[in-house]
């Protein structure tokens, strides 16, 4: 048997229960991982919460679309992987069914990559989905080019900051938005070139003016709601805000100074459009393991909790108290 995190209703975290259940044998071309740790995201609360995306059926509904552990069994027809190699999980598209808080996972084997040298569990265990997301948005989606000035709202969270560090490695300028300016040092030491405190500045007219005027090639929302029209007037004709983040859950409104729409598309991203296409994993694979060597690239890891305090680590993100690090559950 395995310990499985699930819950049955939506709720806060105190739906969360840990139980029992089978371990799944690999089918072909599948592999079990014995997952050593697993981290929580904000797209895990939105799930148990009953505010995700995608719908999420109950009951027995389980969470988690990141983590890293050991590959334990292997079906038929698998390549490229042996019993006892350290793994992360590169994608977990039905993480209602699949999800990585468990002791043992199974899935298909093009969902896992080498686990990248040099890291220690908890960080490997927090390490792909907000390198996955920033690589994938803003050089994949966006086509982000060195010299390029990047705005990335939500740039104390765990993706904005991955963004800062993979825009600094392409050779672009981030500049950081945050809510408070207690965050700024912080930012500054992430890489940021410059850092808008929107609880000091407005952010139109600080990008505008560390632009020269001309605005930004590239904005990464984290962030969504209606500030997302703001940020369009601080963008260049030409240039694109990137919609990739729900943080905020008020609907998007139209903005108040006329754009043009041609010049100011406004592109949804998903990371599984790119995390479910081999090609491109090994793209950002390579990216994050050649950052990661050369020190360019690193995540922040905060509290680390035990499977059984589960429902502990849930309110440690609900009231914001991981400051931006990645929370970390060890089965």
């Amino acid at each position: 048997m395995s310990r499985v995190v699930v819950f049955d209703e939506f709720g806060g975290p105190e739906v969360l229960r840990v139980m029992d259940a089978p371990v799944v044998e690999p089918a072909a071309g599948e592999v079990r991982v014995r997952i050593e740790a697993f981290a929580v995201n904000p797209l895990d609360a939105l799930m148990r919460s009953g505010r995700s995306p995608a719908p999420v059926p109950l009951p027995h509904a389980r969470l988690g679309v990141e983590g890293t552990g050991v590959v334990e069994a292997m079906g038929a027809d698998v390549a490229g992987l042996s019993v006892g190699a350290p793994v992360v999980l590169a994608a977990v598209p039905d993480a209602h069914v699949r999800g990585s808080y468990a002791e043992h996972v199974t899935l298909p084997a093009r969902q896992v990559i080498p686990r990248p040298a040099g890291l220690g569990i908890a960080e490997a265990a927090a390490v792909w989905v907000a390198f996955s997301t920033a690589y994938g948005a803003l050089v994949e989606k966006a086509g982000m080019r060195p010299g390029d000035h990047v705005v990335v709202t939500a740039a104390s969270g765990a993706v904005g900051r991955a963004a800062v560090q993979v825009a600094n490695r392409v050779g672009a300028v981030p500049l950081a938005v945050t809510r408070h300016a207690a965050n700024a040092d912080g930012l500054l030491d992430a890489g940021a070139v410059v850092v808008v405190a929107m609880d000091r500045e407005n952010v139109v007219a600080a990008v505008r003016r560390h632009t020269g005027g001309t605005g930004a090639d590239v904005v990464l929302d984290l962030v969504g709601g209606p500030g997302q029209a703001d940020l369009a007037r601080a963008v260049r004709p030409g240039g694109t805000v990137l919609a990739a983040g729900f943080l905020d859950p008020r609907p998007a409104r139209v903005p108040t100074s006329p754009v043009p729409t041609t010049a100011l598309p406004v592109v949804a991203y998903r990371s599984f459009e790119h995390t479910l296409d081999p090609a491109v994993v090994r793209r950002m694979a390579v990216f994050l393991d050649d950052g990661l060597r050369e020190g360019a690239l690193r995540p922040v890891v905060g509290e680390v909790f035990t499977l059984d305090d589960v429902v502990q680590a849930h309110r440690h993100l609900e009231k914001g108290l991981h400051g931006g690090r990645k929370i970390v559950v060890t089965p």
